[in-house]
């Protein structure tokens, strides 16, 4: 899984993989080949265990997440057809319904009605060609919205396997990724 995030205009390429990925084609087409050496290749890895082995109920932590919320819409007769949720309230509720992942997110006790203490901090339209295996060329049309917010872990068994498989749909273009952060002291 992988998820691209700019901050001050630098781009930053996450990437979570069984293994150390080789990115030097990236390196090469992105034009920095030269910022390359074997001793620094021009990104940087670093190992997911020691998180996942910390990871214990009752933490909260800060998250973040990109994912692509859908629902199907069953008409008679047909197969559901993936149809993209566009308001905030309806892309809250849809990671709330997958909160049961190995974690809740809790209520903002500072406001009566208690909502929950996550945001939809941006959204984004995609649209691109994509050829399929028969070699025609069919249109993406992708919506994402990234999550920025606190969980509380239930059960650290079942957010591991979340966080090592992803939430939802659209992993292979850039969905699913969920990142944890340390809460500020």
């Amino acid at each position: 899984m992988w998820r691209l995030e700019e901050k001050d205009h630098q781009p930053t390429l996450l990437i979570l993989s069984p293994t150390p990925p080789d990115l030097t084609h990236l390196v090469e087409q992105a034009g920095w080949p030269r910022l390359a050496t074997p001793d620094a290749p021009g990104w940087e890895t670093r190992p997911y265990t020691p998180l996942l082995e910390r990871l214990h109920t009752g933490m909260r932590l800060r998250f973040r997440l990109t994912a692509n919320p859908t629902r199907a819409v069953h008409r008679p007769g047909q197969r559901g057809v993936r149809t993209a949720l566009t308001t905030p309230a309806d892309q809250i509720q849809w990671l709330l319904d997958r909160a049961a992942a190995g974690f809740t997110i809790p209520v903002d006790e500072r406001i009566p009605s208690g909502a929950p203490r996550v945001t939809v901090s941006a959204t984004r339209a995609l649209r691109f060609p994509r050829t399929t295996d028969s070699g025609a060329r069919r249109d993406v049309h992708l919506r994402t919205a990234t999550y920025d917010g606190l969980l509380d872990v239930v059960d650290p068994d079942a957010l591991r396997r979340t966080l090592t498989d992803g939430i939802g749909h659209g992993k292979a273009y850039g969905c699913g990724l969920l990142t944890l952060a340390r809460l500020a002291v």
